[in-house]
């Protein structure tokens, strides 16, 4: 799968997740507002209730107070509305029950007002009589008195926090499931992302491998040839020559595979480390006496300061000989000039501190975040530029974090690179 078509699939997925978040949003909304206008339609249900039963009782004595003054029993004749004239207990209890009746747990403020002055003359409205007037929730109480002379209105408290409480279920479910699909979308275009990555970098690991391989093999081919020449054959010298090379390049083979065969044991999860009681200044002493000569070649040098007061510690001495040779091996292919690394060893509380230094070309910010992964190589142009498969610090890293030790590296362009490594006495 090439890049432009990854970028096409991404850029489509990522839209239509919009559209499923908007769809999501636009439903949500609309049921909302569905909601509302239920609320609103019993709402209007209710005060036709509350008119009606006022209209089927206006003669009734239990909504009449004498109060030593007789109430017009002639339609025609009614009086402006009072509190003289209605009983308060009788039209709260009214609206509380027709709200019951329609299943409207929802607090709320009225008022009866005269419509000339808006002055309030009975209900519970401290405090909300402009939102009470304004309410679209009111009607007319032409049933006891003047036409379009007072009014009764009706104000709904916290109607946005009563609707989404009503809904607050499928909105929690609906938001649970939109955002465990973006998770999920960005987690599979992650993978997406890296998948491709690593195909490119294994694609890379088998071009490379292939080009290391054939090196030693060609030159093991033509070797073999020479001895066949009865020529080469008749001189001891040569013949020792190229016995050399068939040999030096038989290792170097080996070593290769061995690499990857390493690498493989690690990644199934079956690995186990052969630890005894180990020296580390030792084995730093060993590896650097065997890479020396490759160092000398190119008229480099190594610096050791082994300064650590507590050298011994539990390990596998293979791993960590493997370590330092990969870490001289490192500093030695990316120091274009000739080659100066430095090893030093010294104390913390806990472990002993390893350091490898070069003053090569260094690595950049940007790649200093993937060295430690497998495949991934500091190029400089060509991708043969630099020999390696792309394991060696990967390999560092794995066994590092096997012994329970931490791995630090600080490098800067054109200035080299310092790699640190922890090991700690006392081990899990």
């Amino acid at each position: 799968m090439n890049k432009r078509t990854i970028i096409f699939i991404i850029f489509l997925a990522s839209i239509s997740l919009l559209g499923i978040a908007v769809t999501q949003l636009f439903w949500v909304r609309n049921a909302l507002n569905l909601k509302e206008e239920q609320i609103n339609h019993r709402v209007r249900i209710a005060l036709k209730g509350v008119e009606n039963e006022l209209l089927e009782y206006s003669k009734d004595t239990t909504l009449i107070k004498h109060n030593n003054k007789s109430c017009p029993s002639d339609s025609s004749a009614k009086s402006d509305l009072n509190a003289t004239y209605i009983n308060p207990h009788y039209l709260d209890s009214l609206i509380r029950d027709e709200f019951m009746n329609l299943n409207l747990h929802i607090d709320y403020k009225y008022g009866v007002y005269h419509n000339s002055d808006k002055k309030f003359v009975m209900g519970d409205f401290k405090g909300y009589t402009e939102e009470i007037v304004k309410s679209e929730h009111s009607i007319s109480l032409t049933c006891i008195c003047k036409a379009d002379s007072c009014t009764l209105g009706i104000y709904l408290l916290r109607k946005k926090n009563f609707l989404f409480g009503n809904m607050y279920g499928w909105i929690l479910l609906s938001g649970l499931f939109l955002i465990i699909f973006v998770i999920i979308f960005s987690y599979v275009m992650l993978s997406l992302v890296r998948q491709k990555k690593l195909s490119e970098m294994k694609t890379d690991f088998v071009n490379n491998m292939t080009h290391e391989f054939k090196t030693p093999i060609s030159t093991i081919s033509l070797a073999s040839e020479m001895l066949l020449k009865p020529r080469v054959n008749q001189s001891s010298e040569k013949t020792e020559k190229y016995a050399n090379i068939i040999y030096d390049e038989n290792s170097r083979l080996k070593n290769q595979v061995e690499q990857v065969l390493q690498i493989a044991v690690l990644d199934k999860g079956n690995f186990k480390l052969k630890k005894k009681e180990v020296n580390l200044h030792e084995i730093i002493e060993m590896a650097v006496d065997n890479f020396e000569m490759i160092i000398k070649q190119r008229c480099g040098k190594i610096i050791t300061s082994l300064d650590a007061d507590m050298a011994t510690f539990y390990a596998d001495p293979i791993h960590i000989t493997n370590i330092i040779h990969n870490l001289m091996d490192n500093a030695n292919k990316y120091s274009p000039e000739i080659p100066e690394i430095s090893i030093s060893t010294r104390n913390n509380e806990k472990g002993i501190i390893l350091s490898v230094e070069d003053k090569g070309i260094g690595i950049s910010p940007e790649n200093q975040k993937h060295i430690f992964k497998k495949f991934f190589r500091v190029h400089t142009g060509n991708i043969h530029d630099v020999k390696g498969f792309g394991l060696g610090l990967y390999y560092v890293k794995t066994i590092v974090d096997i012994h329970g030790g931490t791995i630090n590296l600080v490098s800067e362009l054109k200035k080299g690179t310092k790699i640190e490594i922890y090991f700690p006495f006392i081990q899990n």
